[in-house]
């Protein structure tokens, strides 16, 4: 793939990794990222324009003659950019506002897994805390309650209290529906799916880690490490998925009149009775992309434009190195809830050096600072500007050399209040169960 002129969308730690991914290909790329964050500025363009306003992201696209728009987060694609950037013939990498319903709207995505004989667990939606009560009667604990909206993945609650679970749905309530799930036991994994409305191209595997603390405990988060491969999954796990769940999906959102063009991530539980589907998202996972992507071996860049303009039918699927990768999340004091912004990060030179180590921006920015209260003088200052702050990335041979890579640089980062977890990777099963 020659040189392309790349317009990605978003400001986060998945932006940073497809960024790099880009980079790394032997071709020149000409990047720029709307807004992006201090991490992405080192690498690439950075323009002010809101990722949510498609006019003024079609506009810029046509006018710097863009090749191709790649749109990172769901809010976006939920607000309809892609088609707006599709209306002035450009190629994007983002399913349009029809499509990413898959995401924006739990209950439409468990209408077309029905329809497509998608398997699932078992849901209802309910509009009042009457309705929510008598759903959790009939399903039992543990409870789960799902945002039937866009959630920044906080909006799922798994629990055995029965009062916690009402008091998540009457939090959602207020904003619209809510999901009451039957639980479905197993192990997670997410597989990413590249399609162009008629075909799939899988990349490889990832577990990812959403409470906050240690041993699964804590509060959900939007993820706070990932690791990929996924050793314990059988042979044929991607090609039953691809099967069974993607290209029925894309076939009944053709049907829908709803083309999927981009990323169809699934969010997956391995059962004793095969994988079943947790959710759709429209987007690459966060953090999974940052341990995804890492290990790509065939030029992302190809992959994304085949996608956005039909291609994929005619490519192999993607190579992957034998290295593993493991990411781990840098988070602020007090997130998920109240994460406190402003306080300065150091070490990210040190933590750099790391061999096989990429430091990923996810919530930093740059701000002026005064030397002493008496003094004139100013200096700039990497700041958190977020929750989700860094993401600590390395390869390794193993699993045990990554994660030690990956704790090392860490260690090296001073944050203020910073958390993260001590287990991501730290016991990765090499079988299914």
């Amino acid at each position: 793939m020659g040189r392309m002129r790349i317009l990605v969308l978003g400001s986060g730690a998945r932006e940073h990794a497809i960024i790099r991914a880009l980079l790394a290909e032997d071709a020149d790329h000409d990047i720029t990222a709307a807004p992006g964050n201090a991490g992405i500025a080192d690498d690439a363009r950075t323009i002010g324009i809101d990722p949510s306003d498609g006019v003024a992201v079609a506009s810029y696209a046509e006018a710097h003659g863009v090749d191709l728009v790649v749109v990172g987060p769901e809010a976006p694609l939920v607000a309809g950019v892609a088609d707006a950037v599709r209306a002035r013939g450009i190629p994007v990498f983002g399913p349009g506002r029809a499509a990413a319903q898959l995401e924006g709207s739990k209950a439409f995505a468990k209408r077309i897994m029905d329809s497509a004989g998608v398997p699932t667990g078992r849901a209802e939606v309910v509009g009042t805390l009457g309705e929510a009560r008598a759903a959790l009667e009939r399903f039992g604990e543990p409870y789960v309650v799902k945002a039937n909206g866009l959630a920044a993945g906080k909006g799922v609650l798994v629990t055995e209290d029965r009062g916690a679970a009402l008091a998540h749905a009457s939090r959602w309530l207020e904003h619209g529906t809510v999901l009451v799930e039957e639980f479905l036991d197993g192990r997670e994994v997410s597989l990413f799916l590249l399609s162009d409305g008629e075909h799939v191209l899988p990349l490889a595997p990832a577990h990812d880690y959403k409470r906050l603390l240690d041993g699964d405990h804590g509060p959900n988060t939007g993820g706070m490490g990932a690791y990929s491969p996924v050793p314990w999954l059988d042979e044929g796990f991607v090609d039953e998925v691809v099967d069974t769940i993607a290209l029925p999906t894309i076939r009944a959102m053709d049907i829908e009149r709803a083309p999927f063009i981009g990323l169809l991530y699934i969010g997956l539980i391995v059962t004793d009775a095969g994988p079943r589907v947790i959710e759709f998202n429209a987007r690459f996972g966060d953090p999974e992309t940052q341990a995804v992507l890492p290990r790509l071996v065939t030029p992302l860049s190809g992959l994304l434009l085949a996608a956005a303009t039909g291609g994929l039918g005619s490519l192999p699927r993607p190579e992957f190195a034998l290295d593993v990768a493991v990411a781990v999340v840098l988070a602020s004091e007090g997130y998920p809830e109240a994460p406190v912004t402003g306080r300065p990060i150091h070490g990210l030179d040190a933590a750099s050096a790391v061999p096989e180590v990429q430091i990923l921006h996810a919530a930093t920015g740059i701000e002026a600072r005064s030397m002493d209260a008496t003094s004139s003088w100013s200096t700039e200052a990497l700041v958190a500007t977020g929750g989700r702050v860094l993401n600590a990335v390395a390869l390794g041979t193993t699993f045990e050399e990554a994660r030690e890579r990956a704790y090392e640089a860490l260690g090296r980062i001073t944050l203020e209040g910073g958390q993260f977890r001590a287990d991501i990777a730290a016991a990765v099963p090499s079988a299914a169960r």
